[in-house]
């Protein structure tokens, strides 16, 4: 079976030369013949208010959070030690045992993802050293 050949493909035009200024005149006249181009205006910089008045949208609804996310859960013994043992939602357990982190010292000075478990804490994520990510998983297990 022959195929067709395709077409060689075209070459792109020479660029023309400028036309040579007349031999007559002086140098300084062929400066002055062909006009200097202008800078573009600058443009002016936008007011950083601007998007802010001119939305003026209704009140965004209230998102209502997952039933799920709210059910009071009851912390194990150990991890009461940490946040206390009343029952709470899971969202109010993450933000107890941060604050006992954070009041401790217990974020790893080098890499900040990484806490460092004292004795209290220990006993909930069983590990000296673990990750702030893997550490909501451990904390799942000690909830009812």
């Amino acid at each position: 079976m022959a195929t067709a050949k395709k077409a060689p493909a075209k070459k792109a035009a020479p660029a023309k030369k400028a036309t040579p200024a007349k031999t007559a005149a002086p140098a300084s006249a062929a400066k002055k013949a062909a006009p200097a181009k202008k800078a573009a205006p600058a443009k002016a910089a936008a007011p950083a208010t601007k998007a802010a008045p001119s939305k003026k949208a209704a009140p965004a609804k209230k998102r209502t959070p997952s039933a799920a996310f709210m059910k009071a859960m009851t912390p194990s013994a150990a991890l009461a030690a940490v946040i206390g043992d009343k029952p709470m939602p899971r969202t109010e357990v993450t933000k107890k045992v941060w604050e006992y982190i954070k009041k401790n010292d217990l974020q790893d000075k080098v890499k900040r993802t990484m806490i460092n478990a004292d004795a209290k804490l220990k006993a909930v994520v069983e590990a000296a050293q673990i990750s702030m990510f893997e550490m909501t998983k451990k904390i799942s297990k000690h909830l009812k």
